[in-house]
């Protein structure tokens, strides 16, 4: 019994494509159909149906045409770009039984063969005397633009074959000329079928370096140079992926006013705003969503605002050590806490401290060990130790993307414009004479102020390295 019901072949305009299939369709029990979700026509331009699924049908329902193609004699399937139909890439990503090809090209070479394809209107070459060549204009806005579509799918094919465990059989455009890849091809598909020569068919058009083909060279040269194609300066990102922290979301109890937290020590004063909001205490708030629940509370409170408010990374940093390392309280994680000291030697007292007796703790002993946590929250965060990544010091960054996956929130606040900020939200819910949010008298905060210093905000932009690029965070004061 075959693995497979079908394969779908994942690449983008001028990679080859059209030749990858010509050659699966020299092979005994093996079919392609052509761009099947490709928006403007089913198949191929001038076809007008697929086993009997015309586009009408197809539009209505993408699974009826993936089915048919299941159904069909021996191991069919199509061709699938970037820009055909999302519901169907879906389907077919989802399913092992579906077989995935994933065929590529060097990104410059196939954006230089699409200009000249659009110019001349040759997008297929059987008799090489007809060919036409053209010197394109190369754009470098309008390549970039290319290559980040390209690599957001390929991204995107890669990310879900590695969520559900799938693998995936990979073809380069230079593959394409060798049999014996494309014998290779065959048994991967479960096909006993093999080829002593490839399709000769279809002719390579514009052989020329893409460098031959087009009337600005040194431009494109420029461009090219000024791409960072490795990446360089991305910020590696090893945090968990995260869902969304629905049970903790806090609902006015009457307003339409959803809070989203990020954590970090914010949470109880605008929790008690928002109950204030209607005069409620906080105990009244709206909590323990589910999303079956939070989506109700949505249909309930039509024109809601939802947000989220940002706290600079040393305020928030600061906050989980002195929550959950430093002092004595139900917050306290005590065996994150023996950790980081005989591991990772914080200078941090056998046992937690009363918030308000410090005794034998003073500034210079909190300066050393807050230093410390920051630089052990530099390897967390980069999966650099046996220590769980607690949403408490996570990135921003990191619980926003969680969040995205339900829905992000409307606006992303500032804790120090939360005053105005906030009652600028309260108008868009018609509230007007909102309650002031109380201040921050807590110790932490002196705290803070006593052993701020260059060090510590160096030490908190190493470690929160991504939430200041995406962020703008600048010094703390």
């Amino acid at each position: 019994m075959s693995k497979f019901d079908y394969f779908v072949i994942f690449a983008e305009m001028r990679t080859g494509s059209n030749y990858l299939e010509a050659n699966i369709n020299h092979f005994d029990g093996l079919t392609c159909h052509g761009e099947a979700f490709n928006p403007s026509f089913i198949g191929y331009p001038q076809v007008d149906n697929i086993l009997g699924i015309a586009l009408e049908q197809r539009e209505g329902d993408p699974g009826a045409l993936i089915n048919a193609i299941k159904a069909a004699d021996g191991l069919a399937g199509f061709r699938f770009f970037g820009d055909h139909d999302p519901r169907a890439l879906e389907i077919c990503l989802a399913d092992p039984r579906c077989a995935k090809v994933v065929l590529t090209r060097n990104p410059i070479d196939s954006f230089v063969s699409w200009k000249i394809a659009k110019a001349t209107g040759q997008w297929k070459l059987t008799n090489a005397t007809h060919a036409k060549s053209e010197h394109v204009h190369f754009d470098a806005d309008e390549f970039e633009t290319f290559l980040a579509r390209v690599q957001l799918f390929q991204t995107q094919l890669l990310n879900q074959l590695q969520r559900t465990g799938q693998t995936a059989f990979y073809l380069a455009y230079d593959d394409l000329s060798d049999v014996e890849v494309m014998n290779g091809l065959a048994s991967f598909l479960g096909c006993n079928d093999r080829l002593t020569s490839l399709d000769r068919k279809l002719k390579k058009q514009n052989p020329e370096a893409s460098i031959d083909k087009v009337v600005n060279p040194a431009d494109m040269e420029a461009a090219l140079a000024r791409l960072d194609r490795f990446n360089l300066n991305r910020t590696p990102n090893f945090e968990p992926r995260r869902g969304p922290m629905i049970p903790a979301y806090m609902a006015a109890p009457e307003s339409g006013l959803l809070y989203l937290p990020l954590r970090g020590g914010l949470d109880h004063r605008v929790g008690d705003w928002l109950a204030a909001v209607d005069g409620k205490s906080r105990s009244a708030l709206k909590t323990k969503f589910t999303q079956k629940t939070l989506r109700q509370w949505k249909r309930d409170h039509v024109g809601h605002r939802s947000f989220a408010v940002l706290r600079h990374p040393v305020v928030r940093a600061h906050h989980a050590f002195c929550t959950h390392v430093l002092f004595d309280g139900p917050r306290n994680f005590p065996k994150i806490r023996e950790t980081l000291r005989k591991v990772h030697k914080l200078p941090i007292p056998q046992e937690p401290l009363l918030k308000r007796n410090l005794k034998g703790y003073d500034i210079n002993a909190h300066h050393n060990a807050f230093l410390a946590f920051l630089g052990f929250l530099k390897h967390n965060l980069s999966a650099q130790t046996a220590v769980r990544i607690d949403p408490a010091w996570a990135s921003q960054l990191s619980i926003l993307q969680g969040m995205a996956q339900f829905g992000l929130p409307d606006v992303i606040l500032r804790e120090e414009r939360l005053v105005s900020d906030l009652d600028f939200l309260g108008s868009q819910v018609g509230l007007n004479n909102l309650p002031v949010m109380p201040p921050d008298e807590d110790v932490e905060t002196t705290l803070l102020a006593e052993v701020y210093d260059a060090a510590v905000e160096k030490a908190a932009q190493e470690a929160y390295a991504r939430d200041y690029l995406a962020f703008g965070f600048a010094g703390w004061a």
